[in-house]
């Protein structure tokens, strides 16, 4: 749980330039990629992470207005990378210049239960990295090169003149 603003900003701009990173790596076809046919595209898993923002985040009492919650998922890859710049984008501002520290500690109604909106702000970050690694999943699958987000990737390892662990 975060209990400074200045802890969020920093823990927030790293997952959003390892999430820049994948959906820099994805192409318009590579949205399609699933595990099977009854499952989450590539696509899909990626604007699930950028509506994700307003959905939660609104819950709060922030008012994140970029994309609607319910906004149909984009067919083109830079579509849904510059809407996930935007909105992470429009998160950012409105917590550093509408939250105080002490807003942290302050509870919502979230999903049947009590959450602090510095614990909502974790479970934002866990949300998203969660679907990363699914993400990662599907862009092996298809064909993608997958950057490191954590560390480097299997294809990187050689970048840093090692060899990837088995």
């Amino acid at each position: 749980m975060f209990t400074k603003i200045e802890h969020f900003e920093k823990a927030y701009q790293s997952l959003v330039s390892g999430t820049m990173n994948i959906l820099n790596a994805l192409t318009d076809q590579s949205l399609s990629q699933s595990v099977t046919d009854d499952h989450r595209t590539l696509g899909r898993m990626a604007w699930h992470n950028v509506t994700t923002i307003p959905e939660m985040m609104n819950l709060t009492g922030l008012t994140v207005k970029t994309i609607a919650p319910d906004a149909p998922v984009p067919k083109k890859a830079a579509d849904i990378k510059a809407a996930y710049q935007a909105v992470t984008g429009e998160l950012l501002k409105q917590v550093k210049e509408k939250w105080h520290d002490a807003d942290l500690m302050a509870e919502d109604d979230m999903y049947g239960e009590k959450w602090k909106k510095g614990y909502t702000l974790y479970v934002l970050i866990l949300h998203e990295v969660h679907h990363r690694g699914q993400m990662t999943v599907l862009m092996r699958q298809a064909g993608l090169p997958v950057p490191g987000t954590a560390g480097p990737s299997k294809e990187e390892w050689s970048k840093y003149g090692m060899k990837p662990p088995e």
